[in-house]
């Protein structure tokens, strides 16, 4: 346990540890949000992927026969 203790001091005085501390929180945070803002526009985006593919559907041609 001593020796974990000491590697996790080292790494945290570390510059690289420090950043890659950092950058593991903004990844957190950026993920965080992302999943936030998919679930408040949820039924929206599910409306609006709807009325796109009944577009695309309708308005395109069919590949010719084969």
């Amino acid at each position: 346990m001593k020796a974990f203790l000491t590697k996790v001091r080292a790494f945290s005085r570390e510059e690289d540890g420090v950043a890659l501390t950092e950058y593991l929180i903004l990844l957190g945070l950026l993920v965080g949000g992302v999943v936030t803002a998919v679930s408040v526009a949820g039924t929206n985006l599910d409306a609006a992927w709807d009325q796109w593919a009944t577009w695309f559907t309708d308005t395109l041609d069919p590949p010719p026969a084969v």
